[in-house]
């Protein structure tokens, strides 16, 4: 029987050349709109329209409210100016500290904060509750107006903030020349690629990430960094700590005073932590199964050959926890039971409700992201900054613009704020995969999420698990990451934190201000919710870091002797000292 060759299809030069074409044309609206899909905006504000112009009641409802507000506001004008003292018409948000100075309490100024406040309320009103409105539009529409209204917020125009024609008379108008400069400098730093000013001063090595150790294994991803031991006897269950690569490992190294690792290390225990490679350009490719097996899943064998231990504690932070949870699962599919417990911070593994993160993860914002990523095969770190700054404008947008360029009072740069400022990229590849299977897709928590082409499942996980999350968290809101609860049967330990996503980790014994709740469900216990979780979690004073080394001590073996750094007869000898290489590119 005669056989034919197998001729291979030739290239399409037609289909790359169109594939390219709307890659470069993706790219080129993501650079105009800032990584906003005008595709999703219209669509969202045509879904809002086309209902709220439908719907008489709501409409009514709105100009109910409408003459309400200026009711009230004309009301409290007439009783300030017939020499009363009225209550306000409306109170800012607890959140809301633009108008604290006293300053806003004098006429014409607090008419004026009035005025806004009240509009913005309406506006709320106006852009939520509209029926048939599909979630993620209303939530997309609902954020988009508060941006709006935040440009023109009178805090940011000199002739209608008190506080800055204060500060311009008392300067003779210099604040205005020195923030001038300060504009200066640091449009001229974002165009040469360096960080904020000042965090200079904060140098990787000898003002952060000093605790004592060495890189004892090094790949094309990561690097192992173990610490040198402090104590005479450590518990015979290391620590590999698992940092997201969205940032740089250092957030847990900090000063000494405020290093959880150092703390750690403190409290007798051997620990590991990865430091992540900062891809480039020739990374375009590593996807999630690569960070796991180049990652957690190489952390955990260098771990074991240098200390001996059948039992280690995965730690996980952010994205880190996300990948630690996913290595877990596999391992326990595969029978690897090396895993003595799993502790998540801010780590979520459920992203049905993402917070407001998810404004930016829809079919139409990921086709613009790819096209953004496509061309230099990563995202950079200022793309990333640039919407978790949107999702606090107020905070982390116009206050500084008014404080640094218009007050001239700039902020004293501190260790959290250098490393913040100090990014990295995310590969084209992993970066996708990552924002469409979980994000989007939700593929880990509803069993779709597939390792070596094998679904795993989170229900598998029966270690103990500490989880952390913080009260103010707009990465990985804090009822997000409790999810887990229903995914496993697991005993879950859950801590909720004072402070936002970083703040809240970087808790360390002694911080002012700081409080917690925890509670515990034991092992195929049932499930709470949010709010029944908050119901009977136990309020405490101080830092969560010791109830966390309570719980590590009573799932550990008693102390030993501390194991040797690296293990040469094992091919993992010193290669740097802490902290290494890594951490150093930019």
């Amino acid at each position: 029987m005669a056989t034919h060759p197998v001729i291979a299809a030739a290239p399409d030069p037609l289909g790359e050349l169109t594939e390219t074409l709307d890659h470069a044309a993706s790219a080129a609206i993501a650079q105009a709109t800032a990584g906003l899909s005008p595709a999703t905006m219209a669509q969202a504000f045509s879904d809002w329209w086309l209902h709220l112009a439908s719907a008489p009641g709501k409409q009514l409802e709105l100009a109910a409210k409408s003459a309400r507000k200026v009711a009230r506001l004309t009301d409290y004008a007439m009783r300030k100016v017939t020499g009363g003292n009225p209550e306000p018409a409306i109170e800012p948000l607890p959140q809301d500290r633009r108008f604290a100075d006293p300053s806003w309490k004098q006429a014409p100024f607090d008419l004026i904060e009035q005025a806004f406040l009240l509009n913005q309320q309406w506006w709320h009103a106006a852009t939520t509750g509209v029926g048939g409105v599909t979630k993620h539009h209303e939530t997309v529409i609902e954020f988009a107006t508060r941006q709006l209204l935040d440009t023109v917020s009178p805090t940011n125009f000199v002739a209608t903030n008190p506080v800055l024609q204060k500060r311009i008379v008392e300067t003779g108008g210099l604040c205005l020349a020195q923030g001038a400069r300060y504009f200066l400098e640091d449009m001229q730093r974002t165009m040469r690629g360096e960080p904020e000013a000042g965090a200079e001063d904060y140098p990787v090595g000898e003002k952060v990430a000093v605790t004592p150790g060495k890189v004892v294994f090094r790949n094309r991803l990561i690097e192992l960094i173990q610490y040198s031991p402090t104590t005479d006897t450590v518990r015979p269950e290391p620590v590999l700590i698992v940092p997201a690569w969205i940032m740089k490992y250092y957030i847990l190294d900090l000063s000494p005073a405020n290093s959880l690792i150092r703390w750690l290390v403190g409290e007798g225990y051997t620990v590991f932590c990865i430091s992540w490679h900062n891809p480039g350009s020739a990374d375009r490719d590593l996807d999630m199964e690569d960070y796991r097996l180049l990652g957690p899943m190489a952390g955990l064998d260098a771990v074991e050959k240098i200390t001996g231990a059948t039992k280690i504690h995965g730690v996980g932070y952010c994205l880190g926890g996300t990948l630690l949870s996913i290595a877990a699962a596999a391992m326990a599919g595969d029978g690897d039971e090396r895993l003595a417990s799993v502790t998540l911070f801010a780590a979520q593994t459920e992203f049905s409700e993402p917070g407001e993160l998810g404004l930016f993860i829809d079919e139409a914002q990921l086709h613009l992201l790819d096209g953004m990523m496509w061309g230099r095969g990563y995202l950079d770190s200022s793309q990333m900054g640039g919407a978790f700054q949107m999702l606090r404008s107020n905070d982390l947008v116009w206050s500084r613009i008014l404080t640094t360029y218009l007050m001239a009072e700039r902020e004293p740069m501190n260790d959290l704020m250098a490393w913040n400022a100090d990014g990295t990229r995310m590969p084209y590849a992993m970066h996708s995969q990552y924002l469409r299977r979980l994000f989007l897709g939700n593929d880990l928590a509803e069993g779709r999420y597939q390792v070596v082409g094998h679904p795993i499942s989170l229900s598998s996980l029966r270690m103990p698990i500490f989880m952390v999350g913080t009260e103010r968290d707009h990465v990985a809101p804090w009822r997000s990451v409790h999810k887990l609860h229903m995914l496993t049967g697991a005993e879950i330990s859950f801590v909720l934190t004072s402070g936002g996503h970083n703040a809240g980790i970087v808790s360390e014994p002694g911080h002012p201000h700081r409080h917690y709740r925890i509670a515990t469900r034991p092992q195929d216990g049932a499930a709470p919710g949010p709010e029944d979780w908050t119901a009977v979690a136990e309020q405490k004073e101080g830092s969560w870091w010791l109830a966390w080394g309570e719980w590590l001590d009573r799932h550990s073996g008693e102390t030993i002797a501390p194991p040797p750094i690296g293990a040469s007869d094992h091919g993992l000898p010193i290669l740097d000292a802490a902290p290494g290489r890594y951490v150093r590119e930019r």
